[in-house]
């Protein structure tokens, strides 16, 4: 089996994030090898994202994927992401408008309060801010969510919270 097989049939084989570090360990390679290999696969046409947490495939088509448009400080950033997940949605990515590079695009596939709380702890303990810091807090979130309805009670969630754009 080729590197890049083995990386693809590791990232199909499980629902959870998985990090170059540990595919590297894995396989015997280092982390860079691994980071070439999800490149090639990509160039290939396989829908790998890389998250906070790892790489993950795409999910399997389903249910419904909606932008949502919102604004709220960096302390209300855990209590928007888990309004979102209490839907039953999952955060795909944050998206900002750059004034120079235009659309910048960050991965997250958060889809419990764990994921949010992990990642969290992660923006702490690295001390990074996020990418809504750019733009005064406005950001744009991806969101696949079970169908229309939990997307509506994503958007009642949000407006209620006061974090929906214009709303």
């Amino acid at each position: 089996m080729r590197a890049e097989e083995a990386v693809l049939e590791a990232l199909r084989t499980t629902d959870e994030p998985v990090s170059a570090g540990t595919l590297a360990a894995r396989y015997h390679v280092s982390r860079q090898i691994i980071v070439g290999d999800v490149a090639l696969l990509r160039a290939a046409g396989e829908d790998i994202a890389a998250t906070p947490r790892g790489y993950v495939l795409a999910p399997p088509a389903g249910g419904v994927v909606r932008r949502i448009a919102c604004r709220h400080s960096d302390a209300e950033m855990e209590a928007e992401l888990n309004a979102v997940v209490d839907q039953g949605c999952t955060v795909l990515d944050v998206i900002v408008e750059h004034p120079l590079y235009g659309e910048l695009t960050g991965a997250l596939r958060l889809r419990s309060r764990y994921d949010v709380s992990a990642f969290i702890r992660r923006c702490r303990e690295a001390d990074a801010r996020p990418l809504s810091d750019l733009t005064e807090g406005i950001h744009l979130h991806t969101l696949s969510c079970p169908d229309e309805t939990a997307f509506e009670r994503v958007r009642t969630a949000l407006r209620e919270l006061g974090f929906l754009l214009n709303e």
